[in-house]
């Protein structure tokens, strides 16, 4: 089954749509590769699905085993390579709310983000660092 239907606009842009739901976005090129930068671009799309698959794992797991981690916001952090021109790191902050989490929680949230499917797709030679903030000494 198809999952998206996209179409390119011209001017380095396109609107994808979510077949299922009829929700669209669109992409433009980015201002260091001849593009306006207006939106997404295909490279902040693959960087920003992986902060949202880990925190999706991570938000199944935690009501599996019953605690919260609503409020939970992630930076990402998107850094290039030329030649070819491609993504060399991915780096994801994740900044959980000041709650107190079992040592346990942590390990479960910690599996999780490292068993999403889009951390699994990636290249090996792709460079992810995973930082998780759980304001430890703050609470």
């Amino acid at each position: 089954m198809e999952t998206a239907k996209t179409v390119y606009l011209g001017g380095l842009r396109t609107k994808a749509t979510h077949l299922k739901s009829g929700n669209t976005l669109i992409t433009d090129a980015p201002v260091d590769n001849k593009g306006k930068g207006e939106a997404f671009s295909p490279t902040d799309l693959l960087t920003t699905s992986l902060g949202s698959c880990m925190m999706t794992i991570i938000g199944i797991s935690a009501q599996t085993h019953g605690f919260d981690v609503d409020g939970t916001e992630f930076r990402i952090t998107k850094i290039m390579a030329e030649n070819p021109r491609r993504v060399a790191e991915i780096i994801v902050e994740f900044d959980f709310p000041e709650r107190q989490y079992s040592e346990k929680e942590k390990a479960i949230i910690w599996h999780s983000a490292k068993t999403c499917p889009v951390l699994l797709s990636l290249h090996p030679d792709l460079v992810k660092t995973i930082k998780m903030d759980f304001h430890e000494n703050q609470v």
